[in-house]
């Protein structure tokens, strides 16, 4: 038998709309969850070094869980490159300002470090209440 190995048009006509409900998700499951579909592995058709994954949004972001004291304990940090520029913000304060990059900073951790990474990434939709723009692609819910 022969290797199967989706050529890129063929994935492009098969790709699916999903749409996840954050509410009481714990974020690292999320992620991987979203991560997975993302690339594609949840397909017959999965090929490594090809994009055969479906675009996913993310709803209630903000809503989301973290396991034990991770809200106050787990820190992002963000560097300029300038000396002195490191900023530091803890879980908590990042969703109450922002909390569609927890969960995107999440998936990109587990995706691929190349430009299909980058690629995969443009895919995934990720908003803070119940209301998104993509109601016209018909999303399937994705059960967790």
């Amino acid at each position: 038998m022969r290797t199967y190995n989706a050529k890129p048009a063929e994935a492009q006509e098969a790709r699916t709309w999903w749409i996840v409900d954050a509410e009481g998700q714990p974020l690292g499951r999320l992620a991987s969850k979203v991560a997975t579909i993302l690339r594609g592995k949840h397909k017959p058709t999965f090929t490594p070094h090809v994009d055969t994954g479906d675009f996913v949004v993310v709803i209630n972001a903000a809503k989301v869980k973290a396991t034990g004291a991770k809200m106050t304990d787990k820190i992002y940090h963000t560097h300029s490159g300038y000396v002195g520029s490191i900023k530091s913000i803890a879980l908590g304060d990042l969703i109450a300002k922002d909390s569609s990059r927890p969960i995107k900073h999440a998936v990109k951790g587990m995706l691929p470090k190349s430009i299909l990474g980058r690629q995969l990434l443009k895919k995934l939709k990720v908003y803070e209440g119940s209301d998104h723009p993509h109601a016209a692609q018909n999303p399937q819910p994705l059960g967790l």
